[in-house]
């Protein structure tokens, strides 16, 4: 299925526009990162410690009461989200103390809305300790998987293609961590869930076109790189948007049907999608044709 036809776009000559763009979004990306480690960021009790509840109640409930009521127990630095779907409200109270915020709350909402029973569906602790040693797990978990990416592209194609793919999957991270620190999303489990899972898929797309490319190098052995590159990418560009459009499809219905606890999972899918999709042509290549191009010149001074 063909959905462009054939095409002749230069990609590769579009790369110092491409290399800003990417250069900026990194750069808030590594911002977000050093505040996430610092634990700065707008941390879920999986990487900051504290409760998280998940109630039922038989009637609609405000959430502005709600939150009313909980103040007036003494719970102040509280996150609440309604969900609509079954009267159902979620509360997060980051750093508490645990084992007993979780009685609290239900105290406290027995004693207001007497009239308005609930039943717990799911209550969750985390001590900060254990929040603290998870942040820093994770952070090595997506390090060692880039590192994984870079010997897997190395020995696959060629040093070079390693480090392209290794710098387009770094970027298509960043990218996602970017936007959830600029909008001030919270970072959790869920949200490193969808990084990796992004890291794959871009490393899956990159590896695509890098196969073209080393088809084409060993066939047009004599014509110019920019050329030999322009040239894979185009070949395979109706490919990579279409297998892109249909799982950005899938995440977007995941988004706004599959409720608010993938909420967030869902909406960093279809961010890493949209950047992979980009770093796979304007990233990753163009990085591989900067390293061929050094090495040529050195060559030739070398001669």
């Amino acid at each position: 299925m063909e959905l462009l036809g054939k095409t002749n776009i230069d990609f590769i000559g579009k790369r110092t526009i491409s290399f800003i763009i990417s250069a900026i979004i990194s750069i808030v990306g590594i911002i977000g990162i050093v505040q996430i480690g610092r634990g700065a960021a707008n941390m879920g009790i999986d990487f900051s410690g504290g409760t998280s509840m998940q109630l039922k109640f038989a009637k609609p409930l405000a959430i502005a009461d709600a939150r009313t009521t909980l103040h007036k127990s003494g719970i102040d630095k509280v996150d609440l989200q309604e969900i609509k779907d079954g009267n159902k409200l979620l509360v997060k109270i980051a750093g508490a103390a645990v084992g007993k915020q979780s009685d609290i709350v239900q105290a406290a909402f027995k004693k207001e809305f007497a009239d308005n029973a609930f039943t717990v569906e799911s209550s969750t602790e985390i001590g900060p300790s254990i929040g603290d040693k998870l942040r820093k797990d994770t952070l090595i978990a997506v390090a060692l998987s880039l590192l994984g990416i870079i010997l897997y592209i190395a020995w696959r194609f060629d040093f070079k293609f390693g480090i392209g793919a290794t710098v387009a999957t770094l970027h298509d991270v960043l990218a996602i961590i970017a936007v959830f620190f600029v909008m001030g999303k919270e970072v959790n489990l869920l949200l490193i869930t969808a990084v990796l899972t992004v890291a794959g898929y871009s490393l899956t797309d990159t590896v695509v076109v890098f196969d073209r490319i080393r088809e084409n190098l060993h066939k047009n052995m004599k014509s110019a790189m920019n050329t030999i590159f322009n040239n894979s990418i185009n070949e395979v560009l109706s490919r990579t948007i279409i297998t892109s459009l249909t799982t950005f499809l899938a995440s977007a219905a995941l988004f706004f049907l599959g409720g608010e606890v993938i909420h967030d999972f869902s909406f960093a899918l279809m961010i890493g999608i949209a950047v992979g999709t980009y770093s796979s042509v304007f990233v990753a290549s163009p990085i591989v044709v900067l390293l061929e191009e050094r090495a040529a010149a050195k060559q030739t001074g070398a001669a």
